[in-house]
């Protein structure tokens, strides 16, 4: 199967990156190599670009789609919130620009195997780094139940979250739960009849849920943005594309401290925190796909775009 990712607000991205052809741009999120090529085409020779993801067939896939571009490209198989270790080992100080997309990939969704998806039964994995060991398989089984309904509250915003993290532990104690069907069944069965058929599928949430916390997905996000900006030269921009309320809500909020770190109480005349902004938030409200789109794509209807841009 072959990877495949068609890039969300692409034309978006690649204005807000203002790329200059001498410039050195980061892609954390590399995937396909969706974005990237687009960002590759527009460097000049004396460019440089760094693509990292921690998919390693996301990896392949990326590096032959940008075999044809003579840039100077180094395309490293590593968890974004490594990119301070991947700049420094490749004597890198200051980028000109960066871009994470944190949605799961079309070829993650669409490849049964990774057990990334409630409607084709797999094996229950959602790695995004196969080189990990902990996948869904052992948070289902082997977490208490009221871990497992935090996460499924938190991250997934699911209502019967009480309901589905019993079922789970009830379901588990019989026999361990293996696959995403036998997941998704169990969701189905904690749901009431009445809600099964609003907001789209029943274990959606849940699974999202069962995701983040394989990959550590917020915590990275919460970790990194700050570490991101402070590797930005003056003028440089982080591009961040959400795709669900919660990593919305953390880069809106880092991108709002960034810009305004003052911790003194409103009545103070002055500031004595002397806490100084790092930039500029670029976007007030985010940037959303177009009705094109929308129509063309139907996996960016979610999608929100941030950027920060790093001041002198």
């Amino acid at each position: 199967m072959e990877f495949n990712h068609t890039p969300v607000l692409l034309r978006e991205v690649i204005e807000c990156l203002k790329i200059v052809p001498n410039g050195c741009y980061v892609d954390g999120t590399l995937g396909g190599g969706g974005h990237a090529s687009y960002v590759n085409e527009k460097l000049g020779l004396d460019g440089r670009f760094v693509g990292m993801d921690q998919d390693g067939e996301a990896i392949l896939a990326a590096s032959r789609r940008l075999e044809r571009f003579h840039t100077r490209k180094d395309i490293v198989r590593r968890n974004y919130a490594e990119f301070d270790s991947v700049l420094d080992e490749l004597g890198i100080d200051k980028v000109d620009g960066i871009l994470l997309d944190l949605g799961v990939s079309s070829y993650q969704l669409d490849n049964a195997g990774r057990g990334f998806t409630y409607r084709e039964d797999a094996p229950l994995d959602m790695r995004m780094d196969q080189r990990q060991s902990l996948t869904a398989k052992t948070v289902v089984n082997e977490y208490e139940e009221f871990r497992l309904y935090q996460i499924i509250r938190d991250y997934g915003e699911e209502r019967f979250a009480k309901n589905i993290a019993r079922q789970i532990v009830k379901a588990r104690q019989k026999k361990p739960i293996e696959t995403t069907q036998e997941l998704s069944d169990l969701i189905r069965v904690a749901i009431p009849m009445k809600f099964r058929a609003t907001g789209g599928h029943p274990a959606k949430r849940t699974f999202q849920a069962i995701r983040i916390e394989v990959n550590g997905e917020l915590t990275v996000l919460e970790q990194t943005i700050d570490r991101m900006i402070e590797r930005l030269k003056p003028g440089g921009r982080l591009c961040i594309i959400t795709f669900h309320s919660l990593e919305d809500r953390i880069v809106k909020t880092k991108f709002r401290e960034n810009e305004n770190p003052c911790i003194c109480p409103p009545e103070f005349p002055v500031c004595v925190c002397h806490r100084k902004p790092k930039g500029t938030n670029i976007t007030k409200k985010p940037i959303l796909p177009g009705e094109t789109e929308l129509a063309e794509n139907s996996r960016s209807k979610s999608a929100k775009l941030r950027v920060f841009e790093r001041g002198e």
